[in-house]
């Protein structure tokens, strides 16, 4: 991590009535780091971003961006935050433009910096469109270049990419890609999935339940645990039902109902995996498919929890 960061979390907690939503997370985000904070809904992850916003005050610990907390610092830190929550409200009788240039005159800046903006997020060809017969891909693609108005140096984006398709998905990834090159902004990324936190960000915290349960670079979170073999395996229709199989079975596996598959993680594939195969064909198990595959996220999310990320 950067020594001089310009976010910094310390053993910060807050509760909504009697739901804990941030369990004492301490974080440091260096300047150009594209972080992303993956976990399911309910891990905790949009009220985190919102106390780093200065959305949400913690009932416990401390924000600091750029060295300065958020009280008597206001003015001087929306300047430097570029934002976009999970839902933009636009005025939709607006064009496209229009939206961008009135945005713009909120932080003094002219139409050259509109100009830009609207090039970036690649919505020229809808200039004089009116927001209301945008798609959502354009919506959002609108909502990130006001966010990226005024220039920030950090920029927060709460879920950005949910409920598009992959074809918006990639659109949105690809801007991000261009200013990650481009320039020293440092981002903050709330997200569930696991492909747009590995495509886009240099280090990922994995949250659930308000806590942290691990954070690194992709490499170091896959790579914690090389030696072990992740082995994904399904059943054919004259089985016996999984739900006996995992209850009987002499090795621990996850079993998800909803895809049929079963994942199983061995720390001797040479020696332990026969046994497996042995255990299955004396139960009269047949296989449908056998497969194994490097570790993902969602792989290293069910063996911390129990559960997928999109659950």
């Amino acid at each position: 991590m950067n020594s001089s960061p310009v976010i910094e979390v310390k053993n910060v907690s807050k509760s909504f009535k009697t739901v804990q939503a941030v369990k004492n997370v301490t974080l440091r985000i260096g300047q150009g780091q594209f972080v992303a904070i993956l976990g399911p809904n309910g891990a905790g992850k949009t009220t985190l971003v919102e106390m780093i916003e200065g959305i949400q005050k913690p009932d416990k610990g401390e924000v600091l961006i750029l060295g300065k907390h958020w009280q008597g610092h206001e003015d001087e830190l929306h300047r430097v935050i570029g934002l976009s929550l999970q839902e933009t409200r636009f005025v939709e009788r607006l064009t496209v433009w229009e939206t961008l240039r009135l945005f713009a005159s909120f932080f003094g800046l002219g139409q050259d910096r509109a100009a830009m903006v609207i090039e970036l997020v690649g919505l020229e060809d809808k200039r004089k469109a009116y927001v209301m017969h945008l798609s959502g891909g354009q919506r959002q693609r609108l909502a990130l270049g006001l966010a990226l108005l005024n220039n920030p140096r950090i920029l927060l984006l709460d879920e950005p990419t949910t409920g598009l398709d992959p074809n918006a998905r990639r659109e949105v990834w690809s801007i991000l890609l261009r200013l990650k090159e481009q320039s020293k902004t440092s981002l903050i990324l709330t997200t569930h999935y696991m492909e747009e936190a590995e495509r886009l960000c240099d280090y990922i915290i994995i949250m659930d339940y308000g806590n942290i349960l691990r954070e690194g670079t992709l490499n170091q979170l896959l790579l914690e645990d090389d030696e072990f073999t992740t082995i994904e395996f399904s059943f054919r229709d004259d089985s016996p039902s999984p739900e006996t199989l995992q209850h009987e079975s002499p090795f621990s596996y996850h079993w998800d109902p909803a895809t049929q598959k079963g994942l199983l993680t061995l720390h001797q594939v040479e020696a332990d995996l026969p046994g497996f195969l042995e255990f299955l064909k004396h139960r009269g198990a047949h296989l449908r498919h056998l497969e194994c595959r490097r570790k993902t996220l969602d792989d290293l999310f069910i063996s911390l929890t129990g559960r997928h990320l999109h659950e």
